[in-house]
């Protein structure tokens, strides 16, 4: 398993409640970026990030329910990876711009 590039999963927040400037409570879920045919390729490239259960799945912003959280965090990641792999083609290995 590869390590996020986008958070330090021992600083114990929530990568949603950081961004609101929220307490994070409860546990963390690990949420991978990029789901379905490119889930492989999130935990290869490290882009997962760290949320609690309410911006993971269950709260009207999370993740797996919110459209805008979704793309948010998809537009984090793609920033994250080019700014981590200059080298590489972000649109070419995952197959869509999300800038």
């Amino acid at each position: 398993m590869s390590k996020s590039i986008m958070q330090n999963k021992e600083d114990r927040r929530c990568y949603v409640c950081e961004q609101l400037g929220e307490r994070t409570k409860g546990a963390l879920e690990e949420h991978h970026c990029f789901g379905g045919a490119n889930r492989k390729l999130s935990e290869h490239y490290g882009l997962k990030i760290y949320l609690c259960i309410r911006h993971h799945r269950e709260g009207k912003d999370a993740v797996h329910i919110n459209k805008y959280t979704r793309l948010h965090i998809q537009e984090d990641a793609q920033r994250a990876f080019e700014e981590h792999y200059p080298d590489k083609d972000f649109r070419s290995i995952f197959g869509k711009n999300y800038l």
